[in-house]
């Protein structure tokens, strides 16, 4: 009975850290900077890695409440859609689990009545702590494999 307790109880923590992934995409579209900033705990730790392949991150947040302007920054497009792929969680130990996200990011903007789109692949390394029964992210590392312009 114990065992079929924990089984239930994962299946919840997963279903609640896709939807916290899916809820930091859809602030970011909606451009909800300050709902996006509180899916992270107080003391976390942002990197973005614009070429995946460096071992040195471009840009480096610590504190979520350093992260509004890395969120406003999402202001400067006309638009934006992020689409979540596949998403691997693994736990850790009690309240902590790891995960990987892939994502193709779409980001509209018009200049002289023209669009112009970039899209982004990227794939989020996240590290998730459970807090007052709510999963937020500890770490998020975001790390760009290519952009595309079109």
């Amino acid at each position: 009975m114990e065992k079929i307790k924990e089984q239930l109880q994962q299946a919840e923590d997963r279903v609640a850290i896709r939807e916290l992934v899916d809820a930091y995409a859809n602030c970011a579209d909606t451009r909800d900077a300050q709902g996006q900033m509180y899916l992270f705990t107080e003391d976390t730790n942002f990197e973005v890695y614009m070429d995946a392949k460096s071992p040195t991150p471009t840009q480096i947040v610590q504190g979520r409440a350093n992260l509004f302007p890395v969120f406003d920054n999402l202001n400067s497009y006309q638009a934006t859609m992020h689409f979540n792929g596949q998403s691997t969680i693994k736990f850790t130990g009690a309240g902590k689990a790891s995960g990987l996200t892939y994502c193709l990011a779409h980001h509209l903007t018009v200049k002289d009545g023209k669009q112009n789109f970039m899209v982004a692949a990227i794939r989020y390394y996240d590290i998730f702590v459970k807090r007052e029964d709510r999963w937020l992210f500890a770490e998020r590392k975001l790390l760009v494999s290519w952009i595309e312009q079109r």
